[in-house]
């Protein structure tokens, strides 16, 4: 029996869909192989109709790497790798923004995988953009400029405090996040660890300045970094149905969970893969 998964290309720059494989049961490293280097070239891939269990999503994400546990977020009972994403009208999302996850920490997730457990009729796609696409179509004096410059990510960006005064043990928990992740520095180009190739790597989630300019400086040219990144050249749009599963590779893209669906509940769980220490070598 063929083990030879289709990767089927959704755009030039970014995002494939996968068919061939059934994720409720454990893939032969031939099958893992084809997978983990398909997400490595087409930074963000989807399948449909994986059923899977919180349990088989994890395992299947150690297999990519060690898993975060995210400070903020609920995760589901006897399964802490898997954060629950439960969003209505009492839950508004706080992820309807271009993105990178985790970037807040010294060493941001490699990856992640989303799987769909409970959708709106309509709405709650997501979109990925393409950091290696953002970086390639940059003039050459502008790249020489960005190389080697640092930006700072900071958690309280997107995780303000007034977000998270609803109780005391809410508050508390966020002021533990507070204090465990300061301010972290990043390169603004990255070079990926396995491919070698560049990407952009400020967001607009929580990179706040870049730090070896002046301040007016980093204004106008983080402002036009950041809008540059997610062009719509640069993008991939995924129109979700239950039990689809993306995987994608956090160290080159953004992504950005449309927010059009309330008063209907979108339910998504995630398992984040930790990544290494950001670093930028010249091409």
């Amino acid at each position: 029996m063929s083990e030879r998964i289709t990767v089927t290309p959704l755009g030039p720059y970014i995002g494939a869909e996968i068919s061939g494989l059934d994720l409720t049961r454990p893939l032969s490293d031939n099958q893992f192989e084809q997978l983990y280097h398909a997400q490595l070239r087409h930074q963000v891939v989807f399948l449909r109709g994986q059923d899977i269990t919180p349990q088989q999503q994890r395992d299947l994400a150690r297999r990519f790497g060690d898993l975060h546990i995210h400070p903020v977020y609920p995760h589901v009972k006897e399964v802490e790798e898997i954060i629950v994403l439960d969003t209505h009208n009492d839950n508004p999302p706080d992820n309807d923004n271009w993105h990178t996850d985790v970037t807040f920490i010294d060493t941001p997730p490699a990856g992640a995988i989303l799987a769909a457990k409970q959708l709106p009729e309509v709405g709650g796609d997501t979109l990925w953009t393409s950091g290696i696409a953002a970086w390639e179509t940059l003039s050459a004096p502008l790249k020489a400029l960005l190389g080697g410059l640092r930006a700072e990510h900071d958690f309280r960006k997107s995780f303000p405090e007034w977000k998270y005064r609803n109780t005391q043990e809410e508050h508390r928990r966020w002021l533990a996040a507070v204090e465990k992740n300061p301010p972290v520095l990043h390169p603004v180009v990255r070079t990926h660890p396995v491919t070698g190739r560049q990407a952009l790597f400020v967001n607009n989630g929580f990179t706040t300045r870049i730090v070896d300019l002046a301040e007016k400086e980093s204004e106008a040219l983080l402002g036009f970094l950041l809008e540059h990144a997610v062009k719509p050249e640069f993008q991939v749009r995924w129109r979700w149905r239950e039990g689809d599963l993306a995987i994608w590779d956090n160290r080159v893209t953004q992504h950005y969970a449309n927010a059009d669906y309330m008063p209907q509940r979108r339910i998504m769980h995630r398992a984040t893969i930790l990544g290494d220490r950001p670093f930028y070598r010249a091409g």
